[in-house]
């Protein structure tokens, strides 16, 4: 059985809910030691995180590789084939949580450094930063590993993340840059009353309904250059009113947006503040708003590094990549205020899903053509 799908499995064994580790960890950790990699365990709040680096500290040369073992809960493990965290290897597929999304991914890029690292003298550094919060709130994760190294001044102007980016077969779609997210949460306060005589009191309600009116009758953009138009949905609406002949004194809403790079943050946020100013005026209403920004656009375009990599696909694979923008958020956005980042995987299909799979082939042509991505980086101008 290849390295990277015996990994594979050896991971999925581990029950890495977030923020649990279960020994994926050291269990990395013990792979990359026997191979010369200098690993550093950091720990941010209850979560495991490891930066590993084969090679001098800082040469012109580094490239690094980004992933996460942490999975979302299987869910309802009766409708699954298997034991979720068998790691049973069944009709050449691995079945199970994280099989996709990513521990096969974490498995191919390790299993293709040490195959690297164990035929070739340092010509620069290969770093491996994986996480344990990719899946949660990501506070404890990347982001702490990023300060780490900002804290001890290691440098990597290249970054793969190990995301489940391709679309219908390996290769075909490398991520070069992903829209922001924002979380808008609305409340609208008013009177409590009965709903005989609704003159008595003030619904909340109306005042949401005529701002979520508002926003979804105003288009954000036509799309850009390298990004797909801009989307917002509204995910909730809420009163917790359990009567129906009172008009509540409280609704709240939540609004999702996923921006392109004509907006930024603040940009939206100014947007709704006016839809608010105005509705707030008709009604002589009281709505607020919080707003948690998960990360902003960001794109890298066509440089060096990213037609290195699309040259290395089409030579190995045959393949052609598409370019893509689209998708929610990852850890790239995090590791783009450091770093050339992009994003390579395998097919994303069942990630998330009962009987999450991944054939083995794949995951052995994941770990070639990183370990290809290697050979070419370390010998070709970027």
């Amino acid at each position: 059985m290849d390295a990277a799908v015996k990994i594979t499995s050896e991971l999925i064994k581990k029950k890495t809910i977030t923020p649990e580790d279960d020994g994926a960890i050291k269990f990395l950790t013990n792979i990359l030691s026997a191979s010369n990699f200098s690993c550093q365990e950091i720990h941010s709040g209850n979560v495991k995180n490891l930066f590993a680096r084969w090679g001098p500290k800082n040469p012109e040369k580094t490239i690094g590789f980004n992933g996460h073992v942490d999975v979302v809960p299987p869910g309802d493990t009766t409708l699954w084939e298997v034991d979720p965290f068998s790691g049973i290897v069944k009709d050449g597929e691995i079945i199970g949580r994280g099989a996709v999304d990513m521990k096969s991914a974490v498995a191919a890029f390790t299993a293709a450094a040490v195959e690297f690292a164990d035929s070739n003298k340092p010509n620069g550094s290969i770093v491996i930063a994986i996480t344990g919060d990719e899946e949660g709130e990501a506070i404890n994760g990347t982001k702490a590993i990023l300060q780490w190294m900002l804290e001890q001044d290691e440098r990597v102007p290249h970054f793969i993340v190990g995301e489940p980016t391709s679309k219908e077969t390996l290769g075909d779609m490398v991520k070069i840059g992903r829209r922001g997210s924002l979380t808008a949460f609305f409340s609208s306060s008013g009177t409590q009353g009965h709903t005989a005589y609704p003159h008595l009191a003030s619904n909340p309600i109306n005042s949401i309904n005529t701002l979520i009116t508002s926003i979804l009758n105003e288009t954000l953009d036509q799309g850009s250059e390298h990004f797909e138009p801009s989307t917002l949905s509204f995910t909730t609406i809420d009163v917790d009113n359990v009567s129906n002949n009172v008009i509540p004194a409280k609704c709240e809403a939540t609004l999702n947006i996923r921006f392109n790079d004509l907006h930024t943050s603040e940009t939206i946020i100014a947007w709704l503040n006016k839809h608010i100013e105005k509705t707030n005026k008709k009604h002589q209403a009281h709505i607020s708003m919080n707003v948690k920004v998960s990360g902003e656009s960001f794109i890298n375009g066509n440089s060096p590094f990213v037609k290195m990599v699309t040259k290395e696909i089409k030579d190995t694979l045959n393949i052609n990549p598409i370019l893509s923008t689209s998708g929610g958020t990852s850890d790239a956005r995090f590791i783009k205020e450091f770093s050339e980042v992009l994003e390579l995987g395998l097919v994303g299909k069942t990630m998330h899903k009962v009987n999450e799979k991944v054939k083995v082939d794949e995951i052995v042509n994941l770990k070639n053509l990183y370990k290809s991505i290697l050979e070419r980086y370390f010998t070709e101008e970027i």
